[in-house]
């Protein structure tokens, strides 16, 4: 885990390790999504790149009773 500031223009900088490992790249487009009070950045990607990504993943947790139908 690593910390960041926040600058007077509201601004941080991700660092380097996590840049590399999620394939963060200048001029990528990312959502801001807060849930909680904790704040995630999720890169976009495109819909072709992200083919089982979620092979084995336990999505139970993933939404909260309140959201589901």
């Amino acid at each position: 885990m690593e910390s960041v500031k926040v600058s007077k223009k509201y601004q941080v900088v991700i660092p380097e390790r996590i840049r590399q490992e999620a394939g963060i790249k200048p001029g990528d487009t990312m959502m801001a999504i807060t849930k909680h009070g904790i704040l995630q950045y999720v890169p976009v990607r495109p819909l072709s790149t992200t083919r089982g990504m979620l092979h084995g993943m336990d999505a139970a947790e993933l939404r909260d009773e309140t959201e589901r139908d």
